[in-house]
Parts: C-alpha cells; sequence; structure tokens
C-alpha cells in the first residue's frame, strides 16, 4: 500500500464522528430501499441501531450488501463519501451492551441491551468512493 492511499483512507476516516446520518441502501429482493439512519462511528467500527423486525433487518438477513452515503459540509463546500459494506447482525451481547451504554438515544428506544427488539447491525466497508470537499470528482478505492 502506498503512502498517499494511506493518507487518503486517513483524510477519509476524520471525517466521521461518534454519530452521523447517512443514507443505507439494502435490497428488498431485486429493489434497492434507502433511508436514513444515524451510523454510529465506535472503535474503528461502524453500526447501526434499529428494530430487530424492522425491514432493513430483514433485508440484511436476505442480502447482507448495503451501501451508505455521507455527506460532508464545511463553510460552502460539500463532499461525500459513499460505501459498499457487508452487514452483519451483531449477537455478541457485550458489543451490544457497549454500544449501547456508549450512545444516549438508544435508551429513547430500547430498554436495555437485552430488549429483543434492538438489533446492532456492523458495517464492514470494503470500499469507497470519495468526492473530497468542493471537488466534482469521485475517487474510488479498497478499504
Amino acid at each position: 500500500m502506498t503512502d498517499a492511499n494511506d493518507k487518503l483512507k486517513e483524510e477519509i476516516w476524520k471525517n466521521f464522528s461518534e454519530q452521523q446520518h447517512v443514507f443505507l441502501a439494502t435490497a428488498d429482493e431485486n429493489q434497492p430501499r434507502v433511508r436514513p439512519v444515524t451510523l454510529i462511528h465506535l472503535r474503528d467500527r461502524l453500526f447501526v441501531a434499529t428494530g430487530s423486525s424492522d425491514a432493513k433487518t430483514k433485508q440484511i438477513r436476505g442480502n447482507p450488501k448495503t451501501e451508505f452515503c455521507l455527506l460532508i459540509e464545511k463553510d460552502a463546500q460539500k463532499g461525500t463519501i459513499r460505501a459498499e459494506c457487508i452487514a452483519e447482525i451483531i449477537e455478541a451481547k457485550e458489543v451490544k451492551a457497549v454500544v449501547y451504554n456508549k450512545i444516549p438515544f438508544l435508551k429513547e428506544y430500547w430498554g436495555s441491551p437485552e430488549d429483543p427488539d434492538y438489533a446492532l447491525i456492523e458495517l464492514q466497508p470494503i470500499s469507497c468512493e470519495y468526492m473530497k470537499l468542493g471537488s466534482i470528482h469521485a475517487i474510488r478505492m479498497k478499504l
């Protein structure tokens, strides 16, 4: 891996905060489905918390290929990060508890990390398309 690729990856990851709104795409048989979600960036991992019976959870069980798009903005400049991911529904109680206890808004939806309706999905990026702030050209790369 080149220094330029390492620097670009570092630049991309600096755009993520602990919580941000993204658009998440899943597949419902042969139809894409897109919705806004809160993406959680914690311990160098990406998560989405949702209901265990929600459509996105069912769709991920059927097809783990997902994609999200993050709009980045600074002053009047805009850019995007689109990442192709493999989604995994997390069953590990300790991981679910760490995320639940770290992210306050989750308590508004679920009573505890053991709540049967609380599902935690990890998004594992494979590649991304990065459009730097103010650019009109995207850079595509493996992550």
